[in-house]
């Protein structure tokens, strides 16, 4: 089960490992580490998504080598038997978007879960915070990579025809019709061809947390006329809600793997 409740983590939070992954969009002027350091939950952890991102690229959050990730997750002190509960106080897509990152790296996909509401859900119930930070001690993390997890423009272009995966975009309508320009600059409106569209919004309660089993069967059976598919590729503007869509769909179909193109459409709408 990718996700865990609010209740349940307050009765194990000395057992699992907790990452705080807030970040947010560069328009909103808001830190996630400076709102980390203030307050978040006892014993979590900072991921910073943009610090432990790929940095040879001009694509945003691309996924590092493998070598730079078993640094990243050793630094924090996580083992590869660790339980993981990742949250942000970012609408939940940061924290979706680090759950990816380690499932692809080989965590026990068991393993890692998204805290269903997030830091607001936990601070709206009234549950310990604290701005003390934890003493870390080093791990020797080790990772393998599971590379069907992730596609390529190549791999995208040669669907368009063969039609081996569907893809989902996870941006507004608006942007996925090609009706309102592209917040990153340098890129075209519009959409991959042959692709669909779910906003990953559609998925999310008002209070962000996800909506149940049977509102996302509706959901998705906007796109999906067999709800038992595996060849699911989901898209977005740069990699991070995208992986709201595969965390919602593992929701109703637990044989599926969270698959994403990593690049999305910061890569594939370049002029």
């Amino acid at each position: 089960m990718p996700l865990r409740e609010t209740d349940w983590l307050e009765k194990n939070i000395n057992k699992v490992k907790i990452i705080d992954c807030s970040w947010h969009m560069p328009q909103t002027n808001r830190d996630g580490f400076k709102e980390y350091k203030k307050r978040h939950i006892e014993n979590a952890i900072f991921f910073d998504l943009d610090e432990n991102s790929k940095k040879n690229t001009h694509l945003p959050h691309m996924l590092v080598e493998i070598d730079v990730w078993e640094k990243i997750v050793s630094k924090m002190g996580i083992t590869n038997d660790d339980e993981i509960i990742i949250y942000d106080n970012s609408d939940v897509i940061s924290s979706c978007r680090c759950w990816f990152n380690f499932i692809y790296f080989g965590h026990d996909p068991k393993l890692v879960h998204v805290l269903n509401g997030g830091l607001s859900k936990w601070v709206d119930e009234r549950r310990k915070v604290t701005d003390e930070t934890r003493k870390v001690k080093i791990s020797n993390y080790k990772s393998f990579e599971k590379i069907d997890l992730v596609k390529t423009k190549k791999l995208i272009d040669q669907n368009i025809d063969k039609q081996i995966f569907k893809v989902i975009d996870a941006r507004s309508l608006e942007r996925f019709k090609g009706q309102v320009q592209e917040p990153r600059k340098g890129l075209r409106s519009g959409n991959i061809k042959n692709s669909m569209c779910i906003p990953f919004q559609n998925c999310l309660n008002k209070n962000k947390t996800f909506k149940n089993k049977d509102e996302l069967i509706a959901v998705f059976k906007t796109c999906l006329k067999n709800l038992n598919e595996k060849n699911i590729v989901f898209s977005c503007g740069s990699g991070v809600t995208a992986c709201v869509l595969a965390l919602a769909y593992s929701l109703i179909n637990d044989k599926y793997l969270p698959c994403i193109y990593d690049g999305s459409w910061a890569e594939y709408g370049l002029t």
